[in-house]
Parts: structure tokens; sequence; C-alpha cells
């Protein structure tokens, strides 16, 4: 149950997260597959958060440049490095982290339970994204530093948990700092996550409008653009459900769940489409992932603004008093 003791004092902004990973203000960036690289990573760490490269399925030596980029337009603040544990690279990419000296992983897809003592060896902090309590619990057993609590109002792989009932659970079932995901594009979200017992945010979806973002332009117009409604979800069937913004193409995937295609179909028409998104901003094939809160993001601006906004939206509101 919640420690209302904790709440005579001012809530800080000065977290654990902070003192975790070094930086000054507890908003992680998340590690989008195809999106997070150097240049996005490097302006949400140089504007007080942390900025995270995205490993994928990406070759080691891209991977490897990214990174010592990032190392250079950071001089010395925190970054991270995302790890999909069921990637074909996963284990090089564990060992890159490693030689490379990244002071944080985040994982996801997966139990990065094989890579725990290495990296912990290595002095690399990790922090896996959960979707329930279960594994928040078995990651804190393994040695995580942190958990992610994502819910399913996030972009790209879902779980069926909502971020305001699954951060919560996840706050009273470990020890180990939480962070909230899943839904949170300004101050008023990250308020929420950390009265909700969250000890900092990771922000996806907001970061998609930014000038750093190196995605091509048809992506960003297609968020800024996305009303509350303009929301899909497709791969429920095959038991990878994804959350993007609703085009020609997601309707052709539900279209197809909904004729009963075969698992097979689906992927072949699947393949490669984010990367025709991201990269070609075709909207006749591309899958151009987001979440929900897509409907509040209504221009593309820098990440310093964006990081500097929230923060100051949410010093005034949790210094608000709410019984007079």
């Amino acid at each position: 149950m919640l420690n209302l003791e904790s709440y005579k004092e001012p809530l800080s902004l000065d977290t654990r997260i902070t003192k975790l990973l070094g930086c000054k203000y507890p908003i992680l960036q998340g590690g989008m597959a195809w999106v997070a690289e150097s240049t996005l990573a490097a302006a949400v760490t140089n504007a007080g958060g942390a900025g995270i490269i995205a490993g994928g399925n990406a070759p080691i030596s891209y991977l490897k440049e990214q990174i010592r980029i990032c190392k250079e337009k950071t001089n010395g603040k925190p970054f991270g490095v995302n790890i999909m544990l069921m990637s074909t690279n996963a284990d090089e990419l564990a060992q890159l982290v490693i030689d490379e000296k990244v002071p944080f992983v985040t994982t996801g897809a997966g139990n990065p339970g094989k890579y725990m003592a290495a990296w912990k060896e290595a002095g690399i902090k990790v922090i896996p994204v959960v979707p329930s309590v279960a594994l928040a619990k078995r990651m804190e057993r393994s040695g995580a530093d942190a958990v992610i609590a994502e819910g399913t109002e996030s972009g790209g792989h879902i779980g069926q948990n909502t971020t305001m009932c699954l951060v919560p659970q996840v706050v009273d079932a470990v020890s180990i700092p939480v962070i909230a995901a899943g839904g949170i594009a300004d101050g008023r979200g990250f308020a929420a996550s950390m009265m909700l017992g969250a000890e900092g945010v990771q922000i996806g979806t907001r970061f998609l409008a930014t000038e750093e973002c190196q995605i091509h332009e048809n992506y960003k117009n297609l968020v800024v653009k996305a009303k509350d409604t303009d929301n899909a979800v497709t791969g429920t069937f095959s038991g990878s459900p994804c959350r993007g913004v609703k085009t020609k193409f997601t309707k052709k995937l539900q279209s197809m769940e909904k004729s009963g295609a075969s698992p097979e179909d689906f992927e072949a028409i699947t393949v490669g489409s984010l990367r025709k998104a991201v990269v070609d901003g075709n909207v006749e094939e591309g899958s151009f992932l987001c979440g929900l809160i897509a409907g509040m993001v209504t221009e593309i601006t820098t990440c310093e603004k964006v990081v500097t906004e929230i923060i100051e939206e949410a010093n005034v509101i949790l210094s608000r008093p709410f019984v007079k």
C-alpha cells in the first residue's frame, strides 16, 4: 500500500533515478527501433534527461559508431542502449555495451538474466522494460537496478495493462526504483507518474516530433496531425500487438486479421515496414509506430524545449496544495 509518510515533504525531481544514472532530470527517451540513434539520444541527454540508442537488429559496426558519436556529443553525460533480447544480435550487443563502457542498458522482449553478471561487473546499470508485476519482481531478483513499467498506451509492441493501473502495482511490488512509461507527453503526465509512485518517466512519442529526431518528415507530420482517435493496434491475433498511427496500411493489416490470414502472410507484409516508415516515409507500406498520446503532440520542436517544458509544468503541478 502507498506510504503516506513520503508525501509529507514536497516531491523532488532529485530521485533515485537521477542518482542512479547521473542525469539532471528523471526523464528517459524511449529506445525506439530505427528511430533512437545518436543525434536524438545526445540531444535528450544534453537537455538534462537520459537519451537511449536503440539496438534492434542493426549491425554491430553501426551501433558501435552510434555509441561513439553519442559519447563525443554528450561529453561524459549519461546515455544508454536499448537491447531487444529476441534480436539475433543480442549476444554481440550485450558484449558491445561492455566494450564501449555504456552507462546503462534498457531491455525488452525477454529476460536479461544471462547477461546480468557481466553487465554488473562492468558497472553498467540495467533497467528492463516490464508489462506486469510478475516480470518486475523477477527482474528485481535477477539484479536489475530499476524497472520501466510500460502501459498499453505506449507505441510499438504493447501489453494489456494501462500505465495508471500498472505503475502503482509495480511500485508496491518491488523495492528498486520504478520508471513509468506509456501515454506521457507533458508535465501533467510526469506529475501523475510521480504521484503514482514512479521516480522517473520514459517518453517516446513526444520525442518523435523533435528537430533532432532523424525520422522522415512524413512520420513527424503524421504524429503532429494525429487526433486522439487516429491510433490503431495490429497483430493482436498473432500474440504480438503493436500500436501506431492509423493509416491505410494498418487498416489493411486489421482487415487481414479479420479475414483469418495466416501468421506467415501477416509477417510477410509487415517485415521491413518500420524501416519504410522511418527512412522512406512510405505511408502506403510503413508502420508509423506511436503511442495514444499523439493527439497531444501539436508541434515539431527541440528536445531541450520538450524536456524544459515538462519539468517546468511538473514543478508547478507538484507544488500545488491539493487540500487547503
